[in-house]
């Protein structure tokens, strides 16, 4: 399609857009449903459990000041953030979800002399992010759908300033081995700098993470992403954190727009810092969901990737056409082509029942005679 006036940059006429999860009212309007009460949505790992419930008083709180300007600078939540993790705090950055992190790091770092690796089947926006500043962007090959740490090391440039690693990685749950990635960071060179998306952590009991912090600490050029969409129940609000060294963290304020976490998301993930009873919880869901839809996929012959967090990759053969079909079972799922999948789907942990009308429907659609799933 022709663009009157200015021209675009080339490369931005490349740039595909991303695929998100859909929301129910979308795919009801679409099927001319009316009442969404009956639909499951199991495509954007988000937390079944909803939102902190500190988190919610807290909004609740600050609805009476929508008329004030938020904190430009999140000093209260760095100050909550710093005691919370034993770093300074001017180690941290708040930012508008993990996604505006990764692209400030983009305005930073990248432009058409750079670029940055990634695993083969990680996080796309990793890439998107890298074709809106027109750098390069290469992929290594994974190992069992996971990141390969030696492939990435040697997939390193001299162009190469950014490497991500989703760990756990989205869409495929899997988790890179604790030395392995240790190894990995200390024989990176110091002109790169490593990106560690960290977004799922919290669903991880702590005493099973890597120390990713040890490398913030150490001064080594790392870059932690963390977020409160996932295990705090937050991801409507959009509000994340970047970790890393002074410098680096002043690099990435200057470039971010003014009041970009609004009141209300930094008031809630302030509450949300004290709520580890709703983190527990949710730790617990999804162990027993997994638990419960890896039995279930077993008992149907169906295969999928041992998941370390609250979802799981399925192999159900036509990915597109097993996702549309689920629909119209009232099962939003998302499809993996867009990652280079297209024999998945990938289902994010839900309540019990939910999980369970997931299975009765894939067993439905895929012609199988659902066995029993115990409680």
């Amino acid at each position: 399609m022709a663009i009157t006036g200015p021209q675009p940059n080339a490369w931005m006429t490349a740039l595909p857009s991303y695929e998100p999860g859909r929301p129910l009212e979308e795919v009801a309007r679409e099927a001319g449903l009316a009442d969404i009460s009956e639909m499951v949505k199991l495509a954007s790992n988000e937390n079944a459990l909803g939102p902190s419930p500190r988190a919610v008083d807290a909004m609740q709180q600050a609805a009476h000041r929508m008329h004030l300007y938020p904190d430009g600078g999140a000093f209260y939540l760095r100050a909550a953030l710093a005691e919370h993790l034993s770093v300074p705090s001017d180690h941290i950055l708040p930012g508008n979800g993990s996604n505006e992190l990764i692209e400030l790091l983009g305005h930073v770092f990248l432009n058409d002399q750079a670029g940055i690796v990634m695993s083969e089947y990680a996080f796309v926006i990793y890439k998107l992010v890298a074709m809106l500043f027109n750098a390069e962007t290469v992929t290594a090959p994974a190992h069992a759908l996971g990141h390969d740490l030696d492939a990435m090391r040697a997939a390193i440039t001299p162009q190469t300033k950014l490497v991500f690693i989703a760990n756990p990685n989205n869409p495929t749950g899997t988790e890179v081995d604790h030395a392995a990635l240790d190894g990995f960071i200390k024989s990176v060179p110091d002109n790169v700098l490593v990106v560690l998306d960290e977004a799922y952590v919290d669903l991880v009991p702590p005493a099973e993470r890597p120390d990713t912090l040890q490398y913030v600490r150490a001064g080594r050029p790392v870059c932690l992403l963390r977020t409160f969409s996932k295990g705090y129940g937050l991801a409507g609000l959009r509000i994340g954190y970047a970790i890393g060294a002074p410098d680096l963290i002043q690099c990435l304020n200057r470039a971010r727009q003014p009041f970009n976490v609004n009141y209300m998301a930094q008031s809630a993930a302030l509450a949300a810092l004290e709520d580890d009873d709703h983190l527990v919880a949710t730790r617990q869901m999804v162990a027993e969901g997994l638990a419960q839809i890896t039995q279930g996929l077993q008992a149907m012959g169906v295969e999928y990737v041992p998941s370390r967090v609250n979802f799981l990759l399925v192999r159900v053969g036509h990915g597109r056409r097993v996702f549309e079909e689920l629909q119209r079972e009232q099962v939003i799922v998302r499809p993996m082509d867009g990652y280079g999948l297209p024999e998945y789907v990938r289902v994010t942990v839900g309540t019990h029942a939910e999980n369970e009308r997931f299975l009765a429907a894939l067993a439905k659609v895929q012609s199988i005679e659902p066995a029993p799933v115990s409680a």
